[in-house]
């Protein structure tokens, strides 16, 4: 998927479209001139609330120079409290290499670009979310065919820029299909600018809803165009509530992660948990290894933990160095214990993903990188790693606009007179009063349900076991039917045992028992290395994870007040909580949402409501009628 660059007299060149992505001495110059000027952004952006959004749509994000200037001239004109949300198509991200060395001839631009420096890596297709300068620009970057992945958007956008390659090279880019879909998620009003005046793309335009106007152009280009759209019965309706108290009912990672979303939106945020203490339940292990189990076959759940996994690759160490916390990129290793497990292994191996999320490798490699001889073949995910999850947990909810309320055990939700009223166990606070409630503590959240949700209980096991001289060897996390984690401070977590339909939390013999056996299938040396263990002398930890029968999470509307939810993680909670935390804050703000369409309705608690409820709900998708009070 990367774009293969050739660098001309320190120009970048695409041999693929045959073409310069700018001209060395003029780039800055026309990007402002064509796109921030054509748009009259200097004027939109210093007229902005303080809290209003403003979005920005590109279809070719290209070099990042003009989302670059596009946030310098944002910082400038536009008032504290204001947001940016940025939207951009591109079938081939470049390579980090090749944006240094574009980045390298705008110095002015330095501190822009190096948030996005951190967080670029090498992209898989769908919709990357990338928050920077402390979440006030939201950028959305959608890797693959630019009228593809605009169909599977749910945004309003109030400003176009429209730089693919000249039409003649590359047609896609000016497609009618393309623009039918940016006329869709315009309103009226939405303006656009481009450097191209070719008569197919004004007649295009036309059709798809936008006036055209023909304006000076920058350079040897006399001319280019600009317009809006016109009024029209089509196109995507505002969303987003009036929300800027919010209640997160759970400290855990699912919790924590909604609660850090939105208080980087400016919501003033208060999180309650029943337990004194954060990450009291299943996120509460002392290691928590970050990998996806990706299915052979292309399916919902493969795209979301894909999604979710190259988001956490961005953001964890980002977060966790900002807060003194440390994450350990020692990589993981899946092996493939049995024949169904190398199938499986096999299937993904030929899906093309890049060789930065996973590469098959021999035996013989694995045990290289594992530092101990394994059992078998695998799969190395070389990004995976672990870290403390509770330490991830409290470095989510680090917030100024963040408020702990710990002990104290929610009783009831209600709706009345345009607010939600959080009631608490007799005994434990008053009543608090809030915009939204979002409801975070796994099966723990059925009693303050509108209507049951098939939430199901599975209990864990951890295994705690002091290092041996064999095992102090370890570097990467192999994982087979169960894992085993490098030592943190002399001891390796091996697990986890899972009793479907469960809620125990003892810690028992017979699971330690399991968790030593399973090492068997990764490590033959380190099950001997282990072997003669008293398991009545190991230290462990039970916790009850919360699953779906589909095993997709649930995240989205519970009403159309503003009741919202994030749970049934199961497992899989490193990986796919941080983006839910996203997706409920841009549904909750208004901004573009950082899923494909399919995959938002994947994973939308409307999945288990009946026709008529589930329409209901999306009609009243962000507003303020409501049913009557619960």
């Amino acid at each position: 998927m990367t774009a293969n660059i050739e660098w001309r007299d320190g120009e970048p060149w695409s041999p693929r479209y045959q073409d310069l992505f700018f001209a060395r001495g003029s780039g800055l110059a026309e990007s402002r001139h064509v796109f921030l000027d054509g748009n009259r952004l200097a004027e939109r952006f210093a007229s902005l609330r303080p809290g209003q959004l403003f979005t920005v749509g590109e279809t070719g994000f290209g070099t990042a120079l003009n989302f670059l200037t596009t946030t310098a001239l944002f910082a400038e004109r536009a008032p504290a409290g204001a947001r940016l949300g940025y939207v951009s198509a591109e079938l081939h991200p470049l390579s980090g290499d090749d944006l240094d060395r574009a980045w390298s001839l705008w110095p002015e631009l330095a501190d822009w670009a190096t948030p996005l420096r951190d967080r670029w890596q090498e992209f898989v297709p769908g919709f990357h979310r990338m928050a920077v300068h402390d979440g006030r620009v939201v950028l959305t970057l959608l890797v693959g065919d630019a009228a593809s992945a605009y169909a599977e958007l749910d945004a309003r956008v109030d400003a176009w820029f429209l730089d693919g390659f000249a039409p003649d090279r590359n047609p896609a880019m000016w497609s009618p299909a393309l623009l039918r879909e940016l006329a869709r998620c315009s309103h009226p009003g939405t303006t656009f600018a481009t450097f191209s005046v070719a008569g197919g793309v004004r007649r295009e335009l036309e059709a798809a809803g936008f006036s055209v106007s023909k304006r000076a152009g920058f350079g040897r280009k006399r001319e280019m165009l600009t317009g809006e759209r016109v009024a029209s019965r089509t196109g995507v309706e505002a969303h987003g509530r009036d929300a800027r108290r919010v209640a997160v009912v759970g400290a855990g990672l699912a919790g924590a992660a909604a609660a850090a979303s939105l208080a980087a939106r400016g919501c003033d945020v208060t999180v309650l948990d029943r337990w004194p203490s954060v990450a009291a339940e299943a996120s509460g292990n002392p290691q928590g290894v970050l990998y996806a189990r990706l299915a052979g076959h292309d399916t919902p759940l493969r795209r979301l933990l894909l999604a979710g996994y190259q988001h956490v690759l961005r953001e964890l160490p980002v977060r966790l160095a900002a807060a003194g916390e440390s994450w350990r990129p020692s990589g993981v290793l899946q092996l493939a214990f049995d024949d169904g497990e190398a199938k499986r292994q096999a299937l993904l191996a030929a899906a093309d993903l890049p060789k930065s999320v996973l590469a098959r490798i021999d035996r013989e490699q694995a045990s290289d990188l594992a530092g101990v001889a394994v059992a078998s073949p695998g799969l190395h995910f070389p990004g995976g790693g672990w870290t403390r999850p509770p330490s991830l947990v409290a470095s989510l909810l680090r917030h100024p606009r963040i408020t702990l309320r710990l002990g104290e055990e929610v009783d009831r939700v209600g709706y009345c007179d345009g607010r939600w009223r959080v009631s608490f166990r007799e005994g434990d606070g008053g009543a608090l009063d809030v915009e939204a409630v979002v409801l975070a503590t796994a099966c723990a959240s059925r009693p303050l349900l509108p209507s049951p949700l098939p939430l199901r209980a599975i209990a864990g096991q951890i295994t705690l076991v002091p290092a041996e001289r064999c095992s102090a060897a370890l570097r990467t996390v192999l994982c087979a039917r169960g894992y085993i984690a490098p030592a943190q401070h002399g001891l390796h977590t091996i697990g986890a045992t899972h009793r479907l339909n469960e809620a125990s939390t003892d810690v028992r013999l017979a699971d330690h028992q399991h968790n030593l056996e399973a090492l068997k299938l990764l490590s033959p040396a380190l099950a001997s290395a282990f072997g003669g263990l008293d398991t009545t002398v190991l230290d462990g930890r039970a916790a009850v994870r919360c699953t779906t029968p589909d095993t997709l999470p649930i995240v989205g509307t519970l009403d159309a007040c503003g009741l919202y939810a994030t749970l049934g993680h199961g497992s899989r909670g490193l990986v796919t909580s941080l983006l839910a935390g996203e997706l409920l804050a841009s549904g909750i703000a208004g901004e573009p949402l950082p899923l494909p369409r399919q995959l938002v309705q994947a994973v939308s608690p409307t999945r288990y409501a009946g026709a008529h409820e589930r329409a209901r709900l999306w009609h009243h998708r962000g507003q303020r009628k409501a049913p009557e009070s619960p």
